[in-house]
């Protein structure tokens, strides 16, 4: 479970897809046309224009190569999928083909034997344009779990219009710069940053993040292994935070705003001009792009990472980032893993960039990326001295969402540092 850097030629993206159909989810191999039929089901998570485009398009080409297979696709709200599939997955009802998180999430599926092993079935340009490398989070023990086809380092979107209206001729690089820059943008009557902390992760990866510059990187993988928050860096990355949003830095209403569903959600206020920032996963610009008045990518769009904190035992320039694949359920066709391999071919790939304002994963369709906040982002991540996966994925759903919760508690003022760490630690104790 120790997270772990991913080189940008080994493995980059962003992505966050997938589509739901909540009953039959079981692969039928008989079908309904005949012998010989297959019909499977997949799970996503992209709800709006281009990223549900891409999968129609992506399964009815597969399908036209495939005589007698069927792919049945529904998208489900991503903050909904998590705990869906979980259910489907302990009632024996699991999709074929479904979004893989990775991290402590992933290997609780495996103990439980949900997962069909990829590890030797894993062939023609998902082989060879896609890295090893790229496949180490979406593996346990030796063996491949999903087909990776993101990396999605976070960091804070911005626009640089409302930056430059503000008079902000630099990003800032500390926390300190950070809530300097915020006060130039409240001068200027402009909302500096957006907050959906409605959904409670969003919220969460602000203390992410102050952890893993408070937290050494042994800290941060010990915790992963032993469940462990004891040392006291837990509790100065709430502490950051606190004082952090004493200053008043998010959206009014953050805490009833949800992160990107509709032009009020924070991607939609940063994507309307109605804030200037975003913390976020490099999955962000797609999802602006899809909320803008025209549904154009975000001109303005920028990025930069998370700034610094003097005194913190994390390594200076250390990034974070979410690391999605798909795996097939363990009773799934063979056809899945078919699919999951055209997945990776360079062609799909190409088609999943244009659809999600995205890099992809395999080598060759990389070199479509043109965007400048995309290769900032990557070669930020390329040179991080560490790298670990979001936290709520590397502890797995039960800790993780007490993390969640705790945070939007802290934030609402209804407990301390102390106590999110100790509702964190409780947690853990159960798991």
């Amino acid at each position: 479970m120790n997270s772990r850097r991913l080189p940008l030629a080994a493995a980059v993206s962003v992505l966050a897809v997938g589509a739901l159909a909540l009953s039959g989810c079981t692969g039928d191999t008989s079908g309904g046309g005949g012998d010989g039929d297959t019909t499977m089901t997949l799970w996503h998570n992209s709800t709006t224009g281009p990223g549900v485009e891409f999968w129609e398009k992506t399964v009815a080409d597969f399908e036209a190569d495939n005589e007698g297979v069927t792919i049945e696709i529904q998208s489900i709200q991503n903050e909904d999928l998590d705990g869906k599939l979980q259910t489907a997955l302990n009632s024996g009802d699991a999709p074929d083909i479904f979004l893989q998180r990775g991290g402590g999430k992933m290997a609780a599926m495996v103990k439980a034997g949900q997962l069909k092993d990829l590890t030797d079935a894993i062939a023609g340009g998902a082989k060879d344009e896609i890295p090893d490398a790229a496949y180490s989070a979406n593996s346990l023990d030796g063996k491949i779990y999903a087909m990776p086809v993101a990396v999605l380092p976070g960091g804070l979107f911005y626009s640089q219009d409302l930056f430059d209206q503000a008079g902000i001729t630099e990003n800032p690089t500390t926390l300190d710069e950070l809530e300097t820059a915020n006060t130039a943008l409240k001068a200027a009557g402009i909302e500096p940053i957006a907050l959906g902390a409605k959904d409670a992760w969003p919220a969460a990866h602000w203390y992410y993040w102050l952890a893993l510059r408070e937290c050494s990187a042994d800290t941060l993988a010990a915790a992963a292994d032993d469940m462990d928050f004891s040392d006291e860096c837990w509790v100065r990355a709430g502490e950051d935070l606190q004082a952090f949003a004493e200053t008043e830095p998010f959206n009014s209403g953050f805490l009833t705003t949800s992160a990107q569903q509709g032009a009020g959600s924070s991607a939609g206020l940063l994507a309307n001009h109605q804030a200037a920032m975003e913390l976020m996963g490099a999955w962000n610009p797609g999802v602006i792009g899809s909320l803008t008045p025209d549904q154009q990518p975000l001109a303005d769009l920028s990025w930069f990472p998370f700034p610094e904190i003097e005194g913190g035992d994390g390594e200076p320039g250390s990034m974070m980032g979410g690391v999605d694949g798909y795996s097939c359920s363990v009773d799934a066709p063979d056809a899945c893993v078919d699919f999951l391999n055209y997945l990776g071919t360079s062609a799909v790939q190409t088609e999943y960039y244009k659809a999600f304002n995205a890099p992809p994963v395999n080598t060759v369709a990389q070199e479509a990326v043109t965007e400048p906040y995309l290769q900032t982002i990557l070669a930020a991540y390329n040179d991080a001295p560490y790298a670990t996966q979001w936290l709520d994925t590397v502890y797995g759903q039960n800790v993780g969402n007490a993390l969640n919760v705790a945070v939007v508690d802290l934030l609402a003022g209804n407990s301390s540092a102390e106590e999110l760490v100790k509702a964190v630690q409780d947690a853990a104790a159960k798991a």
